[in-house]
């Protein structure tokens, strides 16, 4: 198995959106519970790209050093590596770059913003020592705040995704987006809509709704993100991992 110190290709995959992907788990009153479900176990052949730019070991919550100004918690993207890396062929090493950021609009993810402007750094940063194989995007409670954000949302993620794969020359990088489960009950079926509706190549939905959530009403309790994880990995197997991987 490959480890942080003897790395070859690595799978990549992009965690990014607002709060729900950084993960709020077992997050109450400002401190993380440190309960670490069976499907968050780290492994030496799941590794996390840190906010320096370095590998290690990854380990919830992913997105303490990127999330930097909340507390983070149980997220999906440990339990979708530990559902997805027995598909893999043997050997293979998942590598997960966190980008998330909670609270965030979608317009705060344009081309030439911040946000984006790191998430692409990073990723081609991390794309030195392996092959980017999907973006994961959970983000959208933010914008069913407004009619008009809701209204704006789908056209805003389509432009999103074509950005994102024009900036990393990679035309046909899989998207797995997920439809809310939670947000401003005026817009909240507006946005979801949006993003259910979304029609461009290799973009594919999971859907959120019903998953359990904190008494917030608002974030992903951590069975939950484990569910999530696994319907995220459930999703690239099934639409984007080739038989002969």
């Amino acid at each position: 198995m490959e480890n942080a110190s003897t790395i070859s290709k690595k799978w990549i995959f992009i965690l990014s959106g607002q709060s729900n992907m950084s993960g709020r788990g077992g997050v109450h009153a400002g401190h993380w519970n440190g309960a670490v479900p069976t499907a968050c176990h780290p492994c030496n052949s799941i590794l996390r790209f840190t906010a320096s730019s370095s590998w290690e070991e990854a380990r919830d919550p992913l997105h303490f050093d990127i999330d930097a100004t909340k507390t983070c918690g149980v997220g999906p993207g440990m339990p979708f590596a530990t559902a997805l890396l027995p598909r893999l062929p043997p050997g293979s090493t998942i590598a997960l770059v966190p980008c998330a950021i909670g609270g965030t609009a979608i317009r705060e993810w344009e081309r030439g913003k911040k946000l984006y402007n790191e998430m692409v750094r990073r990723s081609k940063e991390a794309a030195g020592d392996g092959e980017i194989k999907a973006v994961l995007w959970y983000q959208g409670e933010s914008d069913t705040s407004s009619e008009h954000a809701a209204r704006s949302y789908k056209l805003n993620l389509e432009r999103f995704i074509g950005d994102v794969r024009d900036d990393l020359q990679l035309h046909s990088l899989p998207f797995i987006q997920v439809a809310l489960a939670s947000g401003d009950k005026q817009h909240i079926e507006q946005v979801r809509k949006a993003q259910l509706g979304i029609d461009m190549p290799n973009v594919v939905c999971v859907d959120a709704k019903g998953l359990p959530l904190k008494e917030d009403h608002l974030h992903l309790c951590t069975e939950a993100q484990v569910k999530l994880g696994n319907m995220l990995a459930e999703a690239y197997i099934n639409h984007f991992l080739s038989p002969n991987a």
